[in-house]
């Protein structure tokens, strides 16, 4: 099967249909129709067979996987996704490895109602890169820089499983088999948060999704807010199967350096406590808050029951580890 005939049978035949794709697959370029009023958002990702994945991984979790990571960006923004473009780099030409690949990418892009407009295939090694778009007004984008003192800290979901499975796959680790599945799934099928990222519209000042470790990723918020947060860590949502499996100490460590979780980490001026609370019973999602922004040079004081402490967590940063798993 050659290129062309790749991109038909399994991407172009099986792409959803939008209304405001003018021209998808097939010519040089896509032509988009972007609504009157909002910018463009566009995040890329690339993942790297044993660098940010397993070479044996499902297939199928594959496929959502690296389309997952790329609406996560989205989410974070709180951009209504649109659009995607494929750019695969394949040893061969696998109908089976394909046909899973597919499958996942595709159902994922049906959930959250984005359609793929191009890319591009070619042989070498096992690589997949990603281009997702979509649509924010300008002034209700979710950036970085909004922060300020006062504003509670927001983390969705919980945090540590994926990590925690990397790490059993790298060094074996004697887990409940119950435990292993549950993060093994969080690892391989990280659910991006879209709605609650188009709900925090109008209510959050920043926010971003945590791909490096709430740690290294937290601080991004405060460097580009100029601003210092307080977090307590009993408050974490540490996930139950991770709490589980290792020790607290462990524990403290996957949810602050792991990453891999891909959940959003937000803020919000005091008083919306009610708003966050409802929207977390409306979108059957918890959000916990885990602490409050300050004044001051951007840092991170931990606290422990109310007691400041010193932690020593490294988040995750490319070219400095060799571990596969980790995704950006």
């Amino acid at each position: 099967m050659g290129e062309f005939e790749l991109i038909q049978h399994y991407f172009a035949a099986q792409a959803a249909a939008r209304a405001d794709v003018e021209l998808g697959i097939g010519d040089d370029c896509a032509l988009l129709n972007v609504p009157v009023g909002e910018c463009l958002a566009v995040s890329t990702d690339t993942l790297v067979s044993d660098v940010h994945f397993f070479a044996d991984v499902d297939p199928v979790a594959l496929g959502h996987k690296a389309l997952a990571v790329n609406l996560s960006d989205l989410a974070a923004m709180g951009a209504q996704p649109r659009w995607i473009s494929l750019a695969l780099t394949l040893p061969k030409a696998d109908d089976v490895w394909l046909t899973g690949f597919t499958q996942g990418f595709h159902a994922l892009a049906v959930k959250h109602n984005v359609a793929l407009i191009g890319g591009d295939t070619t042989r070498g090694p096992l690589s997949i890169t990603i281009s997702a778009k979509g649509t924010v007004p300008a002034a209700q984008a979710l950036r970085r820089s909004g922060a300020k003192a006062g504003d509670a800290i927001y983390v969705s979901g919980s945090l540590g499983a994926a990590a925690l499975a990397v790490q059993q796959r790298i060094h074996n680790l004697p887990i409940n088999s119950d435990a292993l599945r549950d993060c093994s799934f969080r690892m391989d099928y990280p659910q991006p948060r879209c709605e609650l990222g188009l709900a925090l519209r109008g209510i959050a000042t920043s926010a971003l999704d945590l791909s490096d470790g709430l740690s290294g990723d937290l601080m991004h918020i405060l460097r580009a807010s100029g601003v210092a947060a307080e977090i307590e860590l009993t408050n974490l949502p540490i996930a139950s199967a991770v709490q589980r499996s290792v020790t607290p100490e462990q524990a403290l460590q996957l949810a602050l350096g792991g990453g891999d979780d891909y959940e959003l980490c937000f803020t919000v001026p005091a008083g919306h406590e009610t708003a966050i609370s409802e929207l977390a019973v409306a979108l059957d999602l918890p959000l916990t808050r885990i602490g409050t922004i300050t004044t001051g040079e951007p840092q991170i004081i931990w606290y422990h029951q109310g007691k400041a402490v010193e932690l020593h967590i490294n988040g995750w940063e490319h070219f400095h580890h060799g571990e596969a798993g980790k995704t950006s």
